[in-house]
Protein backbone atom coordinates (compact mmCIF):
# COMPACT_ATOMS: atom_id res chain seq x y z
CA UNK A 1 0.00 0.00 0.00
CA UNK A 2 2.80 2.27 0.70
CA UNK A 3 4.53 1.58 -2.48
CA UNK A 4 1.26 2.25 -4.43
CA UNK A 5 0.84 6.00 -2.54
CA UNK A 6 4.77 6.81 -3.04
CA UNK A 7 3.74 5.90 -6.93
CA UNK A 8 1.04 8.10 -7.12
CA UNK A 9 2.65 10.82 -5.40
CA UNK A 10 5.76 10.45 -7.89
CA UNK A 11 2.96 10.71 -10.39
CA UNK A 12 1.30 13.80 -9.67
CA UNK A 13 4.57 15.28 -8.83
CA UNK A 14 5.75 14.64 -12.45
CA UNK A 15 2.62 15.97 -13.83
CA UNK A 16 2.75 19.54 -11.74
CA UNK A 17 5.92 19.78 -12.87
CA UNK A 18 5.15 19.35 -16.10
CA UNK A 19 1.99 21.42 -15.83
CA UNK A 20 4.02 24.50 -13.94
CA UNK A 21 6.64 24.40 -16.63
CA UNK A 22 4.43 25.03 -19.43
CA UNK A 23 2.99 28.19 -17.72
CA UNK A 24 6.24 29.25 -17.40
CA UNK A 25 7.45 28.52 -20.59
CA UNK A 26 4.13 30.09 -21.69
CA UNK A 27 4.65 33.03 -19.68
CA UNK A 28 8.19 33.63 -21.23
CA UNK A 29 6.32 33.54 -24.67
CA UNK A 30 3.28 35.79 -24.15
CA UNK A 31 5.53 38.18 -22.27
CA UNK A 32 7.85 38.14 -25.25
CA UNK A 33 4.88 38.94 -27.35
CA UNK A 34 4.09 41.77 -25.51
CA UNK A 35 7.19 43.80 -24.98
CA UNK A 36 7.88 46.75 -26.71
CA UNK A 37 10.89 48.38 -27.67
CA UNK A 38 11.82 50.74 -25.24
CA UNK A 39 12.87 54.70 -26.66
CA UNK A 40 14.58 56.98 -25.01
CA UNK A 41 14.42 60.66 -27.82
CA UNK A 42 16.46 63.42 -26.45
CA UNK A 43 14.33 65.75 -28.57
CA UNK A 44 10.67 66.00 -28.43
CA UNK A 45 11.23 65.53 -32.72
CA UNK A 46 12.44 62.49 -32.69
CA UNK A 47 10.59 61.04 -30.51
CA UNK A 48 7.85 62.49 -32.33
CA UNK A 49 9.07 60.42 -35.64
CA UNK A 50 9.67 57.56 -33.42
CA UNK A 51 6.03 57.10 -32.61
CA UNK A 52 4.90 57.29 -36.16
CA UNK A 53 7.54 54.73 -37.23
CA UNK A 54 7.09 52.42 -34.17
CA UNK A 55 3.24 52.11 -33.69
CA UNK A 56 2.44 50.08 -30.77
CA UNK A 57 5.72 48.34 -31.05
CA UNK A 58 7.45 50.83 -29.16
CA UNK A 59 7.20 52.98 -25.82
CA UNK A 60 8.81 56.43 -26.21
CA UNK A 61 10.01 58.62 -23.78
CA UNK A 62 11.78 61.60 -24.06
CA UNK A 63 14.31 64.14 -22.26
CA UNK A 64 13.75 67.64 -23.37
CA UNK A 65 11.03 69.77 -23.44
CA UNK A 66 9.75 71.42 -26.75
CA UNK A 67 9.65 74.78 -25.53
CA UNK A 68 13.63 74.44 -23.58
CA UNK A 69 16.98 75.22 -25.75
CA UNK A 70 18.14 71.65 -26.37
CA UNK A 71 21.53 72.78 -26.27
CA UNK A 72 20.41 73.49 -22.35
CA UNK A 73 18.96 71.04 -20.18
CA UNK A 74 19.08 69.98 -16.71
CA UNK A 75 20.49 66.46 -16.10
CA UNK A 76 18.27 65.14 -13.66
CA UNK A 77 18.77 61.44 -12.48
CA UNK A 78 15.34 60.64 -13.58
CA UNK A 79 16.59 60.71 -17.02
CA UNK A 80 19.31 57.87 -16.08
CA UNK A 81 16.77 55.68 -15.05
CA UNK A 82 14.90 56.03 -18.54
CA UNK A 83 18.20 55.74 -20.62
CA UNK A 84 19.20 52.70 -18.13
CA UNK A 85 15.77 50.72 -19.20
CA UNK A 86 15.84 51.69 -22.81
CA UNK A 87 16.61 49.70 -26.24
CA UNK A 88 17.05 52.45 -27.91
CA UNK A 89 18.67 56.24 -27.98
CA UNK A 90 17.56 58.70 -30.27
CA UNK A 91 20.02 61.95 -30.16
CA UNK A 92 20.88 64.89 -32.37
CA UNK A 93 24.42 64.77 -32.63
CA UNK A 94 26.86 67.42 -33.99
CA UNK A 95 27.16 68.54 -30.40
CA UNK A 96 23.93 69.95 -29.60
CA UNK A 97 23.85 67.72 -26.69
CA UNK A 98 27.12 68.13 -25.58
CA UNK A 99 27.19 69.89 -22.91
CA UNK A 100 23.99 67.25 -20.98
CA UNK A 101 23.85 63.82 -22.44
CA UNK A 102 27.51 62.24 -22.39
CA UNK A 103 27.09 62.16 -18.14
CA UNK A 104 23.48 61.00 -18.99
CA UNK A 105 24.01 57.94 -20.86
CA UNK A 106 27.96 56.90 -19.34
CA UNK A 107 25.94 56.62 -15.87
CA UNK A 108 23.10 54.47 -17.41
CA UNK A 109 25.55 51.91 -18.02
CA UNK A 110 23.48 50.23 -20.53
CA UNK A 111 25.81 48.78 -23.03
CA UNK A 112 22.75 48.50 -25.77
CA UNK A 113 22.70 52.15 -26.22
CA UNK A 114 26.36 53.15 -25.69
CA UNK A 115 28.57 55.53 -28.00
CA UNK A 116 28.87 52.82 -31.06
CA UNK A 117 26.21 50.64 -30.10
CA UNK A 118 23.37 49.09 -32.55
CA UNK A 119 20.60 51.02 -30.19
CA UNK A 120 22.93 54.15 -29.90
CA UNK A 121 21.30 56.52 -32.83
CA UNK A 122 22.59 59.65 -33.74
CA UNK A 123 19.68 60.63 -36.15
CA UNK A 124 22.15 63.37 -38.13
CA UNK A 125 24.14 60.26 -39.89
CA UNK A 126 23.58 60.45 -43.83
CA UNK A 127 21.78 64.08 -43.47
CA UNK A 128 23.14 67.31 -45.70
CA UNK A 129 24.24 69.56 -43.22
CA UNK A 130 24.41 73.31 -44.00
CA UNK A 131 27.25 75.51 -42.29
CA UNK A 132 29.86 72.96 -41.48
CA UNK A 133 33.31 75.92 -40.78
CA UNK A 134 36.03 75.62 -42.10
CA UNK A 135 38.11 77.92 -40.02
CA UNK A 136 40.70 77.12 -37.07
CA UNK A 137 39.44 76.21 -33.94
CA UNK A 138 40.19 79.60 -32.35
CA UNK A 139 38.27 81.72 -35.22
CA UNK A 140 34.84 79.45 -34.30
CA UNK A 141 35.87 80.17 -30.25
CA UNK A 142 36.03 84.28 -31.25
CA UNK A 143 33.15 83.69 -33.40
CA UNK A 144 30.62 82.71 -30.20
CA UNK A 145 28.91 79.06 -30.28
CA UNK A 146 29.38 77.77 -33.63
CA UNK A 147 28.88 74.08 -33.76
CA UNK A 148 32.49 73.03 -35.09
CA UNK A 149 30.07 70.15 -37.34
CA UNK A 150 27.60 72.04 -39.10
CA UNK A 151 24.20 73.29 -37.93
CA UNK A 152 22.39 71.01 -36.04
CA UNK A 153 19.01 72.30 -36.04
CA UNK A 154 18.48 70.24 -39.61
CA UNK A 155 14.49 68.41 -38.42
CA UNK A 156 13.89 71.88 -39.61
CA UNK A 157 14.10 70.70 -43.27
CA UNK A 158 11.26 68.40 -43.74
CA UNK A 159 12.95 66.39 -46.22
CA UNK A 160 15.78 65.66 -43.81
CA UNK A 161 13.32 63.44 -41.84
CA UNK A 162 12.69 61.43 -44.61
CA UNK A 163 16.49 60.45 -43.81
CA UNK A 164 16.15 60.60 -39.73
CA UNK A 165 13.34 57.77 -40.52
CA UNK A 166 15.56 55.50 -42.31
CA UNK A 167 18.29 55.66 -39.35
CA UNK A 168 14.96 55.11 -36.58
CA UNK A 169 13.65 51.88 -38.39
CA UNK A 170 17.31 50.34 -38.95
CA UNK A 171 17.53 50.56 -35.28
CA UNK A 172 13.74 49.35 -34.62
CA UNK A 173 14.66 46.18 -36.87
CA UNK A 174 17.93 45.19 -35.11
CA UNK A 175 16.20 45.33 -32.06
CA UNK A 176 12.98 43.56 -33.23
CA UNK A 177 14.00 41.61 -35.93
CA UNK A 178 10.37 39.59 -35.97
CA UNK A 179 8.88 42.67 -36.37
CA UNK A 180 11.18 44.13 -39.69
CA UNK A 181 7.93 44.17 -42.09
CA UNK A 182 5.73 46.18 -39.98
CA UNK A 183 8.17 49.26 -39.41
CA UNK A 184 9.21 48.94 -42.89
CA UNK A 185 5.29 49.74 -43.93
CA UNK A 186 5.08 52.30 -41.07
CA UNK A 187 8.48 53.93 -42.31
CA UNK A 188 6.87 54.00 -45.86
CA UNK A 189 3.56 55.10 -44.96
CA UNK A 190 5.27 58.27 -43.17
CA UNK A 191 7.40 59.14 -45.82
CA UNK A 192 3.84 59.08 -47.98
CA UNK A 193 2.68 61.47 -45.67
CA UNK A 194 5.62 63.88 -45.20
CA UNK A 195 6.00 64.01 -49.26
CA UNK A 196 2.42 65.33 -49.54
CA UNK A 197 2.50 67.91 -46.50
CA UNK A 198 5.55 69.05 -48.42
CA UNK A 199 3.78 69.70 -51.43
CA UNK A 200 1.24 71.80 -49.94
CA UNK A 201 3.99 73.61 -47.30
CA UNK A 202 6.18 74.73 -50.45
CA UNK A 203 3.09 75.86 -52.22
CA UNK A 204 1.91 77.52 -48.93
CA UNK A 205 5.71 79.54 -49.28
CA UNK A 206 6.04 79.81 -52.82
CA UNK A 207 4.50 83.05 -53.58
CA UNK A 208 7.11 84.70 -50.39
CA UNK A 209 10.05 83.52 -51.95
CA UNK A 210 12.69 85.69 -51.46
CA UNK A 211 11.11 87.52 -48.50
CA UNK A 212 13.87 89.11 -45.75
CA UNK A 213 12.90 88.51 -41.89
CA UNK A 214 15.28 88.90 -38.91
CA UNK A 215 15.81 85.91 -36.47
CA UNK A 216 17.18 86.23 -32.67
CA UNK A 217 19.55 82.95 -32.91
CA UNK A 218 20.68 80.95 -36.13
CA UNK A 219 18.21 78.06 -35.51
CA UNK A 220 16.66 78.49 -38.95
CA UNK A 221 18.68 77.84 -41.85
CA UNK A 222 17.33 74.71 -42.54
CA UNK A 223 13.32 76.12 -42.70
CA UNK A 224 15.26 78.74 -44.70
CA UNK A 225 16.60 77.03 -47.03
CA UNK A 226 14.23 74.43 -47.69
CA UNK A 227 11.31 77.35 -48.41
CA UNK A 228 12.71 80.06 -49.91
CA UNK A 229 12.58 83.08 -47.55
CA UNK A 230 15.87 84.68 -45.98
CA UNK A 231 17.40 85.60 -42.93
CA UNK A 232 19.12 89.16 -42.91
CA UNK A 233 20.01 89.47 -39.98
CA UNK A 234 20.27 88.50 -36.37
CA UNK A 235 19.63 90.05 -32.84
CA UNK A 236 22.57 88.00 -31.04
CA UNK A 237 25.48 89.73 -32.63
CA UNK A 238 27.29 86.25 -32.44
CA UNK A 239 25.70 83.02 -31.58
CA UNK A 240 24.90 82.66 -27.86
CA UNK A 241 25.76 86.38 -27.12
CA UNK A 242 23.17 88.80 -26.18
CA UNK A 243 22.69 91.84 -28.19
CA UNK A 244 24.54 94.86 -26.68
CA UNK A 245 22.45 98.33 -27.42
CA UNK A 246 24.83 99.57 -29.87
CA UNK A 247 24.19 96.38 -31.90
CA UNK A 248 20.54 96.94 -32.06
CA UNK A 249 21.03 100.41 -33.45
CA UNK A 250 23.11 99.13 -35.72
CA UNK A 251 20.60 96.53 -36.57
CA UNK A 252 17.71 99.04 -36.38
CA UNK A 253 19.29 100.98 -39.23
CA UNK A 254 19.62 97.33 -41.73
CA UNK A 255 16.30 96.70 -41.12
CA UNK A 256 15.02 100.54 -42.21
CA UNK A 257 17.11 100.44 -45.29
CA UNK A 258 16.11 96.82 -46.17
CA UNK A 259 12.44 97.57 -45.13
CA UNK A 260 12.13 94.57 -43.34
CA UNK A 261 9.36 94.02 -40.77
CA UNK A 262 8.82 90.35 -39.53
CA UNK A 263 11.00 89.18 -36.59
CA UNK A 264 11.21 85.63 -35.34
CA UNK A 265 12.06 84.01 -31.91
CA UNK A 266 12.08 80.73 -30.31
CA UNK A 267 10.31 80.79 -26.94
CA UNK A 268 13.41 79.76 -24.77
CA UNK A 269 15.12 83.32 -25.86
CA UNK A 270 14.56 86.92 -24.74
CA UNK A 271 11.40 88.29 -26.18
CA UNK A 272 12.77 92.18 -24.98
CA UNK A 273 15.00 92.98 -27.29
CA UNK A 274 12.71 91.53 -30.54
CA UNK A 275 10.01 93.90 -29.48
CA UNK A 276 11.93 97.10 -29.21
CA UNK A 277 12.87 96.49 -32.57
CA UNK A 278 9.29 95.80 -33.45
CA UNK A 279 8.45 98.52 -32.05
CA UNK A 280 11.20 101.15 -33.47
CA UNK A 281 10.79 99.78 -37.22
CA UNK A 282 6.78 99.11 -36.83
CA UNK A 283 7.39 95.33 -37.31
CA UNK A 284 5.83 92.10 -35.98
CA UNK A 285 7.19 89.68 -33.84
CA UNK A 286 6.47 85.98 -34.68
CA UNK A 287 6.84 83.41 -32.39
CA UNK A 288 8.21 79.87 -34.22
CA UNK A 289 8.10 76.59 -32.80
CA UNK A 290 12.19 74.91 -32.86
CA UNK A 291 10.28 71.70 -31.56
CA UNK A 292 7.40 69.61 -31.40
CA UNK A 293 5.67 70.73 -27.86
CA UNK A 294 6.92 74.40 -28.02
CA UNK A 295 3.43 75.19 -27.96
CA UNK A 296 0.13 73.63 -27.49
CA UNK A 297 -0.52 73.53 -31.41
CA UNK A 298 2.62 71.50 -32.07
CA UNK A 299 1.67 68.25 -30.49
CA UNK A 300 3.91 66.12 -33.88
CA UNK A 301 5.89 66.55 -36.90
CA UNK A 302 3.70 67.79 -39.20
CA UNK A 303 2.55 70.30 -37.05
CA UNK A 304 5.68 72.00 -36.41
CA UNK A 305 5.26 72.80 -39.76
CA UNK A 306 2.30 73.90 -40.04
CA UNK A 307 2.21 75.99 -37.53
CA UNK A 308 5.61 77.98 -38.37
CA UNK A 309 4.72 78.31 -42.57
CA UNK A 310 0.77 79.25 -41.33
CA UNK A 311 2.49 82.37 -39.14
CA UNK A 312 4.89 83.03 -41.61
CA UNK A 313 2.68 83.47 -44.57
CA UNK A 314 0.43 85.55 -42.07
CA UNK A 315 3.34 87.85 -40.90
CA UNK A 316 4.11 87.97 -44.72
CA UNK A 317 0.49 89.13 -45.62
CA UNK A 318 0.17 91.67 -43.00
CA UNK A 319 3.46 93.50 -44.40
CA UNK A 320 2.40 93.36 -47.60
CA UNK A 321 -1.03 95.03 -46.35
CA UNK A 322 1.08 98.11 -44.52
CA UNK A 323 3.32 99.01 -47.63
Amino acid sequence: MALILINLMEYNMNHINKYLMILFLSAITFGNLDAKVKVVATLPNFASIAKELGGDKVDVTVIAKGYQDPHFVDPKPSFIVKMRKADILIWAGLDLEVGWLPPLLENSRNSKILWGAPGNVDASRGVPLLEVPNIPAAQLRAGGDIHIYGNPHYWMDPYNAKIIAENITDAFIEASPSDKDYFKNRKNDFITKLEAKIIKWEELMKPYAGRKIIAYHNSWPYLEARFGFEIAGFIEPKPGIPPSPRHLVKLIKQIRNDEIRVIIVSPYFNAKPANVISDKIGGRVVKMAPSVGAFDEVQDYFDLFDYNLKNLKEAFKWEDSID
